[in-house]
C-alpha cells in the first residue's frame, strides 16, 4: 500500500469506505499516531536505539505475514523491493521534516 494521498471524496463517501475497512488519509495518520504513541510509552523503559529496531522487526514480520497469507504474494523479491522503496521514501520525507528537530 502506498502512503495515502489527499482524499477528494465527500465525508459520507469516506465514512462508507472506512466501514468497509479502507483507510482515508485522516484515518491512516490516526492509526500511525497510535503506533507512535506506543513507541513513546515504551521509550520510558527501552532505549530509543533498541526500540526503533524492535518496531522495524515487527513491521517486517507483519508485512511478511500480510504478503504470504493475505495478499498471496508469489514474487517475494518484487514485494521486498516495493516495501523497501516505500520505507526509503517515507524515511527521507520524515528526515526532511523540520518539526522533528531535537528540542533544545
Amino acid at each position: 500500500m502506498d502512503e495515502p494521498k489527499t482524499d477528494k471524496r465527500s465525508r459520507n463517501e469516506r465514512r462508507v469506505a472506512r466501514k468497509e475497512g479502507e483507510l482515508d488519509t485522516t484515518a491512516f495518520l490516526k492509526l500511525a499516531d497510535k503506533f507512535i504513541d506506543l513507541a513513546n510509552r515504551e521509550n520510558r523503559n527501552v532505549q530509543a536505539t533498541q526500540l526503533h529496531m524492535a518496531f522495524l522487526f515487527a513491521a517486517a514480520r507483519y508485512n511478511a505475514y500480510v504478503a504470504k497469507t493475505v495478499a498471496n504474494v508469489d514474487e517475494h523479491e518484487k514485494f521486498v523491493d516495493h516495501m523497501v522503496n516505500q520505507y526509503r521514501e517515507m524515511l527521507r520525507q520524515h528526515l526532511a521534516d523540520e518539526t522533528l528537530e531535537p528540542q533544545r
